[in-house]
């Protein structure tokens, strides 16, 4: 890398270039000042960016004194002076001198990139580099003012582009927060579960509240385990389990990119090294290369030449955007570099020079992808610089538009139109060819991501379109089914079943008329479940199963807790005669006939006898529910039930009876069926009333076992155990 100064460094087209001067600008600048050395590159800005006008106002000086420097010397000096925040005597000064550090960051990345001084990778990286020195001082001021000992056993993790060093211009950092309270240097006096959970809120208050001077970065802290159901700081161990066990393909996508920046270095490294195994794993069964293959075709990818749009487009989430691009190494990088320890990049760029060295994609895919990468990010940058906004949207407006492509280095709106609309496809195309002949795991109306912990706004607006009211606590609870909240989602394979069934679940819900209530009784449903595999698995081999459920959840509330402790009672609805005539009373005896013949006791007799009850009711309740039976024919269909568990159950309780007590010699006895029983009339709520007649010979007085009864004895006791 040269160390030349700023100025002899400039692209040439920028020294000579002639831009709408900014007089209001000007008129405030000392003629003989530095800065006129680089009139057409400072007309260019001030023309376009609001924001960096002012902090050329404010820091005049600072800019000045770069144009003679190498960038490079400044942007080390710059990150080196934040350790000066250490001995600062409050934390309003701390946060003060951060701010100022920042602005005069966003000075020297705005020139160099704009100037064409420093490539996309310097841009990034020094952002970078800079959000880790902030970071480290403003923890490093933290821990001082409580503890006298070094910091040990609490580390910043960096996550997505932090980690992989390239954050954009007004990124948000992502991290992750651990600690190790066994191991730490913390002061006795603290309880390091309350602490740490309070140091990582100062930390982020110093970074990111909003002063007279600004932000330093704003933090996200959402990467973490199941971020609603944990604190912001997570003890490390307790970390290395989640992943270990619950940790889906999309965290270990994110886990890429990981890296310890600020805090116990090697505390973190080491956890790192724990987790390679569950990152990278060297064998992937097809289960779980689908689930990988899922998180990219859950955005929604319209295959073919579909008209994009250019004026408001987000480049990062949009048709053809970063995150596609990102999407493309990352789900390849997943699944091959288990197996392959080069494909382990932690840079975009880097890996999509990886996958085509390694013959994973062609050498012109990977060519053509980096460049709309590099111009993706390019203007994603000016897109920030014109108001320092978290924003990846071009403008909507014409004539910004016309501002904002002139930034860009284009002559003129149609000329940048004309090149995004052809990178925008050119990124699409790609990305849809990665599975072009998969299903995709979006819906009809749009993309269905439920990955990371923030709503995807995309997503929340697929939602909506498909009926959904509360999009994004909805969002949010499907989050937490893929954390493994619930028994049902516990295991891998749950979770993999349930992301690649989510748009026809959630389509089906939204066609009950009521798709709020729909989904949250399916919450409370799947939340019921003791295990989840087995129904998931149903629906996807028949899902006529999940209109089914649909239905039950929204107008049977009794059906559907019978499926919730036990769903295999929905096999039944797959048999090719269930809509067929309800079985006579005799196909009825004759199957729990064969059912019990070989029961070794009562208490075995009893239990299969419920479960034939239930799957039985449950087939009436369906068709009732289908209208597929008369209420008169449901009627009968129940109490035939009835009639065939009381007659066979009796000659349980009989056998039973003679094998204690003997038999009662000329004894005899029948169960009467009365009310609605005995009209044929049952409902599915129906008690069983019921009365038992016995009768026996004078002469029979007890009965001949070796515990002998009474005929009065004899008949209650078998009474009692039929009810």
């Amino acid at each position: 890398m040269s160390k030349n100064h700023f100025i002899t460094r400039i692209a040439p087209n920028l020294v000579k270039a002639k831009s709408e001067t900014s007089t209001r600008f000007w008129q405030d600048i000392d003629p003989s000042s530095k800065l006129h050395t680089v009139k057409p590159l400072l007309d260019l800005i001030t023309s376009s960016s609001p924001y960096l006008t002012t902090l050329l106002h404010n820091h005049e000086g600072f800019v000045s004194e770069l144009l003679t420097r190498a960038p490079e010397d400044v942007l080390a000096n710059l990150c080196s002076g934040l350790g000066e925040i250490i001995n600062a005597e409050t934390r309003t000064i701390a946060m003060a001198y951060l701010r100022q550090a920042k602005q005069q960051l966003a000075l020297l990345v705005a020139l160099c990139d704009v100037g064409e001084v420093w490539s996309l990778n310097e841009v990034t990286t020094a952002l970078t580099q800079f959000a880790d020195a902030a970071t480290e001082a403003a923890l490093s001021y933290l821990w001082k003012r409580d503890n006298a000992s070094p910091l040990k056993g609490y580390v910043v993790l960096a996550m997505g582009k932090m980690g992989a060093f390239e954050l954009n211009y007004s990124s948000d950092i992502d991290v992750i927060v651990l600690y190790d309270a066994e191991h730490s240097s913390l002061d006795k006096i603290f309880v390091p579960e309350t602490y740490f959970v309070k140091l990582t809120r100062n930390l982020a208050i110093m970074l990111q509240d909003i002063t007279e001077d600004g932000y330093v970065f704003r933090v996200d802290l959402r990467l973490r385990p199941d971020p609603r159901a944990t604190q912001v700081a997570i003890d490390i161990e307790a970390a290395a389990n989640y992943y270990e066990n619950y940790g889906q393909n999309w965290e270990r996508a994110a886990m890429i990119k990981a890296r310890p920046c600020a805090g116990d270095i090697e505390l973190g490294q080491e956890f790192l090294d724990r987790l390679k195994p569950y990152i990278w794993r060297k064998y992937l069964d097809y289960a779980a290369i689908a689930d990988v293959q899922s998180m990219k075709r859950q955005i929604h990818a319209v295959k073919g030449h579909g008209e994009i749009a250019i004026f408001g487009h987000n480049l990062k989430l949009g048709r053809g955007g970063i995150r596609e691009i990102e999407f493309f190494a990352q789900t390849q990088q997943l699944i091959a570099g288990g197996r392959n320890p080069k494909l382990r990049c932690i840079k975009t760029l880097d890996a999509l020079d990886m996958l085509a060295e390694e013959k994973w994609i062609t050498l012109k895919t990977a060519s053509e992808l980096k460049s709309a990468y590099q111009f993706l990010r390019m203007l994603e940058h000016r897109a920030q610089m014109r108001n320092d906004q978290q924003t990846h949207e071009t403008p909507k407006d014409p004539t910004e538009f016309e501002t904002y492509a002139k930034f860009s280095g284009f002559e003129n709106g149609d000329a940048l139109a004309k090149q995004l609309q052809a990178t925008l496809q050119t990124v699409q195309n790609h990305y849809a060819a990665l599975f072009e002949s998969a299903e995709d795991l979006s819906s009809s109306q749009g993309s269905l991501v439920f990955t990371g912990g923030e709503d995807d706004p995309a997503t929340l607006a697929t939602l909506e379109r498909l009926g959904f009211s509360q999009s994004s606590e909805i969002s949010a609870t499907i989050r937490g089914w893929h954390f493994g909240r619930y028994r049902a989602t516990k295991t891998a394979r749950a979770r993999e079943l349930l992301t690649e069934l989510m748009p026809l679940i959630l389509e089906t819900l939204a066609k009950t008329g009521e798709a709020d209530k729909a989904f949250f009784a399916f919450d409370k449903f799947l939340e019921s479940l003791p295990a989840g595999i087995q129904l998931l698995a149903m629906i996807k081999a028949n899902r006529k199963i999940l209109d089914l459920i649909a239905q039950i959840l929204g107008y049977a509330p009794r059906l559907a807790e019978k499926i919730s402790s036990q769903p295999r009672i929905l096999e039944a609805v797959t048999a090719p005669d269930f809509f067929d005539p309800l079985p006579a009373k005799n196909i009825l005896a004759a199957e729990l006939n064969a059912l019990i013949a070989n029961t070794a006791s009562i208490e075995e007799a009893m239990d299969i006898t419920r479960v034939f009850a239930r799957e039985k009711n449950f087939r009436v309740g369906v068709r009732i529910l289908s209208e597929t039976i008369s209420a008169e024919a449901a009627g009968r269909g129940f109490s035939e039930v009835a009639d065939c568990v009381l007659a066979k159950l009796l000659d349980v309780i009989k056998n039973d009876l003679v094998a204690r007590h003997g038999h009662l010699k000329g004894g005899t006895c029948v169960v009467l069926g009365l009310g609605k029983l005995g009209g044929h009339e049952m409902t599915a709520a129906s008690d069983l009333d019921i009365m038992l007649i016995y009768d026996h010979p004078e002469s029979s007085e007890t009965s001949d076992g070796k515990s002998p009864l009474s005929p009065g004895q004899y008949y209650s006791k078998l009474t009692q155990k039929l009810v």
